[in-house]
């Protein structure tokens, strides 16, 4: 019987072990996305308990705690910090094979120095312990990003955004790069209650008065170029799934002018503005040579009273299952038509796209760039050791999982870099199996190749940093 979490933890080959020794282990880390805050990071911000710094702002921790039966108010309300880490040590007895139990052990084994099993009975124990640790001058913001040998990591930012803490942070010259991720949605979203207001804010800080769809495209490049000088290359699109209706500019004036006067869309006119602005916004990555990420599949907010009473990301999303194959080809299709196909990463949250995405990305690789078109990373419900595995197993099976270019966290919280160790694990177990099965040669130059590329080296040459 394997130690739990010991040094071979999902590294179930001789050859996983030692791939994983010689060449995953201690790669630094490029976080190509995640949703950390700029400002917490540049003020160097302190945790009061590791209830704050574990709890504060994780909707993954908040579903298995309702889950388990947990009163809100030891959530996300203001019950006693001490009980809401004794509800989550609870929570954690029930989660075998949930990827969260590795998580926070791992998280408490590479910060804190605990190698126990966290569990009701040891909380106040490991609640002190961790408190203890976390009055050490290391354990900031920026303590915990140096010490997780963080290279560079892209938050992600509103058009609106002023990206001050990311100037003060270049400033200050912090020894780990913190740039900013054009994240779009609001400007897409037309069919928000507040997409009015948001125009409104988008003139103020472009400076262009947005009247029709030209303005809004004009306001739109100045933040574009705004926040390349600020040393952005990168968008994201969070989607519930991508679309494509074709129309002509003329027809996208007339509905953004439509919805500005207060007037209700219809579905179709909602789809043709959106498929109108991303082409836009497509060809605008591709002459600025960015990278464009497509996150689609999701189903937002189900829970309406939980929404109500404490917004969006409080842990009431799930997967969806509408079929976005055709109109992912489509649109791809129609930007590569203009050769104006930026460099993309396409996720979908329903693994049962992974072939879909895999076999699609196939049709538009070129020779302008290794690896053009991305299947990204197995994400939010995915990204366990069964949805890694069936990710890079597709890859494999369709496209060159030797060109991939990794994990990131898609995390808020300062401690999710030990989800770099648990992928770098997973992709050494797999890579091991099918040497140690014949289906692969024991080539160290390749093998170390292919390791170190996924780990790190093949993000680091796509994005250009």
């Amino acid at each position: 019987m394997k130690e739990f979490m010991g040094e071979d933890f999902l590294l179930d080959t001789e050859t996983a072990k030692r791939l994983y020794d010689a060449y995953a282990k201690d790669m630094p880390i490029i976080d190509y996305h995640c949703h950390l805050s700029p400002q917490e990071i540049y003020e160097d911000v302190r945790f009061g308990s590791i209830t704050e710094l574990w709890l504060g702002a994780d909707h993954y921790k908040w579903r298995q705690m309702r889950a388990n039966g947990t009163p809100e108010r030891f959530i996300t309300g203001n019950g006693d910090d001490f009980e809401k880490f004794r509800c989550w040590a609870k929570t954690l007895e029930a989660a075998v094979g949930n990827p969260l139990y590795h998580w926070s052990h791992l998280e408490l084994k590479r910060y804190f120095g605990f190698g126990g099993q966290l569990c009701e009975d040891n909380a106040r124990e490991v609640w002190e312990l961790c408190n203890e640790k976390l009055r050490s001058p290391e354990m900031s913001a920026r303590g915990l990003i140096r010490s997780s040998h963080v290279e560079l990591l892209c938050t992600t930012d509103d058009p609106a955004d002023s990206l001050e803490y990311h100037r003060k942070l270049r400033e200050e010259d912090f020894s780990v790069r913190v740039l900013p991720a054009w994240r779009p949605d609001r400007a897409i979203d037309i069919e928000k209650a507040d997409y009015a207001d948001y125009m409104k804010k988008l003139s103020e800080v472009s400076g262009v008065r947005i009247e029709g769809f030209a303005e809004l495209l004009e306001a739109l490049r100045a933040r574009l170029r705004f926040f390349a000088d600020n040393g952005c290359s990168i968008s994201d699109h969070g989607l519930a799934g991508v679309v494509y209706e074709p129309a002509s500019f003329e027809e996208a004036d007339r509905i953004f002018r439509k919805r500005l006067a207060g007037e209700t869309l219809s579905g179709c006119e909602r789809r043709k503005f959106r498929t109108v602005l991303m082409l836009a916004l497509g060809e605008e990555y591709a002459q600025r040579n960015w990278v464009m990420q497509l996150h689609y599949g999701v189903q937002r907010n189900l829970n309406r009273r939980l929404f109500e009473a404490l917004g969006p990301d409080a842990g009431a999303d799930a997967i969806g299952d509408q079929s976005s194959a055709a109109e992912l080809g489509r649109y791809l299709d129609a930007l590569a038509e203009k050769s104006s196909l930026p460099k993309t990463i396409v996720y979908s949250l329903n693994p049962a796209d992974n072939a879909v995405i895999d076999t699609i990305i196939g049709c538009f690789q070129d020779d302008s760039a290794v690896g053009k078109l991305q299947h990204g990373s197995a994400w939010w419900f995915n990204d366990h050791r069964v949805g890694m595995e069936a990710h890079m197993t597709s890859l494999a099976n369709l496209g060159l999982l030797g060109n991939f270019i990794g994990m990131l966290t898609d995390s808020r919280s300062f401690l999710s870099y030990t989800r770099h160790e648990y992928f770098r694990r997973i992709l050494c177990g797999f890579i091991g199996r099918l040497v140690e099965n014949g289906e692969y040669p024991n080539d160290e130059r390749l093998l170390r190749k292919l390791v170190e590329g996924i780990s790190y080296r093949n993000a680091k040459r796509y994005f250009g940093f």
